[in-house]
């Protein structure tokens, strides 16, 4: 299992589970619905946060928003724009933010 997998599942063991529906799903064994069944519960799931829940999320984990910003690949302007509720991370932020809330900032490096 490569560690972009640990990283988008919740469980190393949700992972393989995942791994092996998506293979059926492959072979056409489970059909669609049931894989999106599958993948509601393997993935990690991301709600919206608020700016204080990313700067606790920070100052948690114990680092700068220069390091922070690093580690989320997203400029240091934006982490504090997030962490003033000036704009809201989405996408790929939002996941990453999401695991370093869940599992911490060891899970993403």
């Amino acid at each position: 299992m490569t560690k972009t997998d640990r990283r988008t599942y919740r469980t190393d063991a949700l992972a393989a589970i995942h791994e092996t529906a998506s293979d059926l799903h492959d072979i056409q064994l489970l059909d669609k619905q049931t894989m999106r069944r599958f993948d509601e519960l393997c993935l990690t799931p991301v709600r919206s946060l608020a700016a204080e829940e990313i700067r606790e999320i920070r100052e948690r984990e114990r680092v700068s928003q220069a390091v922070f910003a690093r580690h989320l690949n997203v400029t240091t302007g934006l982490v504090s724009q997030w962490e003033r509720g000036e704009r809201k991370p989405v996408g790929a932020s939002l996941k990453l933010l999401t695991l370093v809330r869940e599992k911490g900032l060891d899970s993403i490096r």
